[in-house]
């Protein structure tokens, strides 16, 4: 039995599978560490990105919002717009011009806004244009509102045109 190969001991190949079976549980708990080790720091790494973006977004917020009140500053350096906002705010006047303020049945001013000449005056609404006609029409065909114009004094255009001495402050 020269040529015949000897079996190899029972005992080795248990104890080659052992080893080879704890290596193997030894590269997979490595493995599982790290795993582990590089899943935790990806979630720090996603975590500080996300408030990175947050922190962008926030610091251009404050940059819109630095230039519209910088914007604000430069209005108020303008006098004219401050003029603009003491005759909406305030209801002022220039000297020489006359303000009027609507008063409601009530006796409290309709509205804020003061009406100055041409330059605050705002504009009826176009579609309400067929409504006033409408309601010029049927006041126009009431007889009891007729009486009312009649009571009112007409200047006579004599007076208007050559006042008497008396009524004008002019010296001749």
């Amino acid at each position: 039995m020269a040529g015949s190969v000897p079996p190899e001991p029972a005992t080795t190949k248990g104890a080659e599978g052992g080893r080879s079976s704890g290596r193997a549980a030894m590269v997979a708990l490595i493995l599982l560490v790290l795993v582990i080790s590089y899943a935790s720091s990806l979630r720090a790494w996603l975590q500080q990105r996300d408030e990175l973006t947050g922190a962008r977004a926030e610091l251009v917020q404050t940059h819109e919002q630095i230039e519209d009140l910088e914007q604000t500053t430069m209005r108020w350096k303008d006098p004219a717009f401050i003029e603009q906002q003491a005759r909406l705010r305030l209801g002022w006047v220039l000297p020489g011009e006359v303000g009027y303020r609507v008063i409601g049945a009530d006796g409290e001013p309709l509205g804020d806004t003061v009406l100055a000449p041409d330059s605050l005056v705002e504009e009826p609404a176009a579609e309400d244009w067929y409504a006033s006609v409408w309601g010029s029409i049927e006041a126009a065909g009431q007889d009891g509102e007729a009486d009312d114009v009649q009571s009112e004094q007409i200047p006579d255009p004599e007076e208007i045109l050559r006042p008497s001495r008396g009524q004008s402050g002019d010296a001749q």
